[in-house]
């Protein structure tokens, strides 16, 4: 069988779908890999697995009329070439521009359309003004013509799909699953020893809709008190619409937050960290925040619903209201006071992984609703 997996971001081919994409190959289907390029290596890691990389056009932002029509014909183009039994894509874009290419292109007589709902992110969070608006607008219009052409939908939170139900955005056709998040490949991200002085990480872009102002002012103050304790950020800038200005993030560094802007391995950043920090509103059981935990760190993370399914408050980590830059200074404290519960809740977290977010048993569940085992 020919498979189509479409991502808006190609490193996640590797790092969220590295697994699935084995898999598929190891069941003897041709997987073909599509997303824009980000980064040259990708092509070549995704080739050494037996899959096939082409690069799709897909402009930033919600909507583009001209990039995004350009994206779709391009999209149908590589349908056609392709001439796919089975197209799964993830991500905004990538599942609507996807779904529409496939029904677009004729592509096979038994075609089957999957999309997965990763997360509402920014234009979900309905505050106030005619921008955001017509934001929401029109993801609205684009969600509900991309699924229209999808045979099944794939959630990673009973919350989003309720949402989708309640805005009309789910077609009365098309099967629906929720798979709580993309799960942790267990033997990549393994226990690592913890420092023997507390550590803090957050990873994250920086933007504003991502708590990093939060985090960032917190941090700050929690230096002036612990100064030899190390309070990291790492994460890169952005020209999204809440993105934070390069001058405050400098303002950041000469405080003495620590900020690290790209790296390749990120298991050794987190092996240098003892709690990691996820303050942001809107993910869907957040992957960064499931690999500390399986790498047997504690969690500081915002009380989102995403968050929930993944930090039990005090057994492998502490909530905080969204937002909330004392909440942060508080939780934070509680564990630099307290070493031990640091231990324990990294050891609960790993345990957590083991038990619900195990990127083998995510897989199985995603391949058996597609119907491929």
């Amino acid at each position: 069988m020919r498979i189509v997996v479409a991502g808006g971001y190609a490193p996640s081919l590797l790092s969220l779908r590295g697994p699935l994409l084995k898999r598929l190959v190891a069941l003897g289907h041709e997987v073909h890999a599509l997303a824009p390029l980000h980064t040259p290596d990708v092509g070549p890691q995704l080739e050494a697995l037996g899959v096939e990389y082409s690069i799709i056009p897909l402009a930033p932002g919600v909507f583009n009329p001209f990039a995004d029509i350009s994206s779709l014909l391009h999209f149908k183009q590589i349908m056609h070439r392709i001439n796919p039994d089975l197209v799964f894509s993830y991500s905004f874009k990538p599942v609507v521009f996807g779904a529409l290419s496939a029904r677009m292109a004729w592509v096979a007589h038994k075609k089957r359309v999957y999309g997965m709902v990763t997360g509402l992110g920014y234009d979900f969070l309905r505050d106030s003004g005619l921008l955001r608006s017509v934001r929401f607008a029109v993801t609205k219009s684009m969600y509900r013509s991309g699924l229209r052409a999808c045979d099944g939908v794939i959630f990673q939170k009973d919350e989003d799909e309720s949402l989708f139900r309640t805005l009309n955005l789910l077609p009365d056709h098309a099967e629906t699953t929720v798979i709580n998040g993309t799960g942790v490949d267990l033997e990549e991200y393994d226990v690592a020893p913890l420092p023997e002085a507390p550590s803090f990480l957050c990873r994250s872009e920086l933007r504003a809709s991502m708590g990093v102002r939060e985090y960032a002012a917190a941090a700050l103050r929690l230096k002036k008190q612990y100064p030899d304790i190390s309070f990291r950020l790492l994460g890169l800038l952005t020209d999204k619409d809440d993105a934070i200005p390069e001058s405050e993030v400098n303002s950041w560094r000469e405080g003495g937050l620590d900020i690290v802007g790209a790296t390749e391995d990120e298991r050794a950043e987190i092996a240098r960290s003892s709690v990691f920090v996820w303050p942001s509103h809107r993910e869907s059981a957040p992957q960064p925040v499931l690999r500390a935990m399986a790498m047997g760190r504690a969690v500081v993370a915002a009380d989102s619903p995403g968050c929930r399914e993944a930090v039990e408050f005090g057994r492998n980590g502490l909530l905080v209201p969204f937002g909330d830059e004392q909440g942060l200074v508080d939780a934070m404290q509680t564990l630099i006071n307290d070493p031990s519960q640091v231990a324990a809740m990294g050891a609960s977290g790993r345990a957590l992984v083991e038990d619900r977010f195990d990127a083998q048993a995510h897989n199985d569940a995603l391949l058996s609703f597609m119907g491929l085992i």
